[in-house]
């Protein structure tokens, strides 16, 4: 009887502690499209609530064309430090891994392909510059041209690019950090190389016989059934991925995504940038009000915000706002177009050069360049200029408008007599001893109630 009950015991012990112990978890994030503060922000917070969860591993469905070297540099950070195995897999078929997600493969636990998909063109872009990097090398001699002791010569290990010592820093740097990468997961350094200095690119089937990737995946299922007892290092240690059976769960971009989505795209946060600058200019202008002032703040810390995620050129933003105040001087001002000219041009080239990046999906609407440029001068200039014209403009109507008028006067008189002004005749009063002769012309200078207060018009 005892050993039955202790049985029983053991039994329900176990099916305790087999009920308690969480069950494999998969999670699942999905980034498509050019890789940005945004993306990278989502990533890292998934990547960091996976670790909390004890997750067995985080799959990054993948499809790119590249995007910013701080964004993919954060992303790659996180994966180097998680505790939790990363497996990156470019899916579904036709999505590609290009550029900055070369680099994001390379970094990742388990690298997996979809078919029908690639990967590379991982040369940097310049910065601020009109071609990519690395510029074109020093073109070898031909057979006739070449001295007859370059035969004996041992072979160049490359050619040598003929670009600036900055154009040749940003190559080797990109070259030493995907190199140093493949060292890290074992994979293939020399293609590595190859994809940032001649942007070299691989299909799935390409990549994984060149041990650029591990494993080629039809779906998920597929996926999960292959990365299943993989010996991985994360966070330091080895770790056995366990897939089998696993509960997978699929993370949904949240309303920070969307938020930093939307401001982080160059238009978007120039067009905060613009709106809230208009915004303070109106409320200075017209103080009191309070709605400028609100608009104008928020609008301006967004783009403020999103500018410092973003790689801009602090030249151009300096030309933007030197711009606003030639243009704002105009009004105020008129200087015969000068300012105005000067701020348009001082505008249009700070736009221009605002964004110090070519990376796609990252630099400014032309078309909205000159939208912003026209609305400006049409706001700053024309409309601006007309309500500061219009303030200084004597008073058409009321007491007011009268100071300044001439009128006539009715009959002799000294002090205090009638004065005709305006078709009317009206009550008037000049200095205590001063002589008003008849129909001799005066100068309102002052209303006193229903007085006008007159000096003698001089010939």
């Amino acid at each position: 009887m005892f050993r039955w009950s202790s049985r029983v015991a053991i039994a329900l012990v176990a099916i305790g502690l087999a009920q308690a112990a969480p069950a494999n978890q998969v999670w699942v994030v999905e980034l498509e499209g050019a890789i940005g503060p945004a993306s990278a922000d989502y990533f890292i917070r998934a990547l960091e609530r996976a670790g909390e969860q004890d997750a067995s591993l985080l799959v990054m469905r993948l499809d790119t064309p590249g995007g910013l070297d701080k964004s993919m540099r954060d992303i790659v950070k996180a994966i180097l430090a998680s505790p939790v195995p990363v497996a990156t897999y470019v899916a579904p078929s036709g999505s590609r891994a290009a550029s900055a997600g070369t680099y994001i493969m390379y970094a990742s636990h388990i690298a997996a392909m979809a078919p029908a998909t690639n990967i590379g063109s991982s040369t940097p872009v310049s910065i601020g510059g009109d071609s990519p990097l690395p510029f074109p090398t020093a073109p070898a001699p031909s057979e006739d041209e070449a001295p007859a002791e370059a035969e004996e010569e041992e072979p160049d290990a490359g050619a040598k690019p003929t670009g600036s010592a900055m154009e040749r820093k940003v190559v080797n740097d990109a070259v030493a950090y995907i190199r140093g990468l493949a060292a890290l997961r074992g994979r293939n350094a020399e293609w590595a190389e190859a994809t940032v200095l001649e942007a070299a690119n691989l299909t799935a089937t390409d990549a994984l016989a060149a041990r650029v990737v591990d494993l080629i995946a039809e779906d998920l299922d597929d996926l999960l059934a292959k990365a299943d007892g993989r010996v991985v290092e994360a966070g330091g240690i080895e770790v056995v991925v366990r897939t089998a059976g696993a509960s997978v769960e699929y993370i949904e971009p949240d309303w920070r995504y969307e938020l930093l989505g939307v401001i982080t795209d160059p238009n978007v946060a120039y067009i905060l940038l613009m709106i809230g600058i208009y915004g303070l200019i109106l409320e200075f202008y017209n103080p009191g009000v309070g709605l400028g002032a609100v608009v104008g703040v928020i609008c301006l810390l967004l783009g403020a915000f999103a500018l410092q995620m973003l790689p801009i050129n602090y030249a151009g933003v300096a030309l933007i706002v030197v711009g606003v105040g030639l243009l704002a001087a105009e009004a105020f001002s008129p200087s015969f177009g000068i300012f105005g000219v000067g701020g348009a041009v001082a505008f249009v080239i700070g736009s221009i050069i605002l964004m110090d990046t070519d990376v796609p999906g990252y630099s400014l609407s032309y078309s909205l360049i000159a939208a912003a440029t026209v609305f400006s001068v049409l706001i700053l200039v024309f409309a601006l200029g007309a309500a500061v014209r219009a303030r200084r403009l004597r008073a058409a109507t009321g007491k007011e408008s009268m100071v300044g008028g001439t009128g006539q006067v009715v009959e002799e008189f000294v002090g205090e007599g009638r004065v005709r002004a305006f078709g009317e005749v009206w009550q008037a009063r000049g200095a205590a001893d001063a002589t008003f002769p008849r129909g001799g012309r005066v100068t309102i200078t002052a209303v006193d109630g229903m007085t006008l207060v007159v000096t003698p018009k001089a010939p």
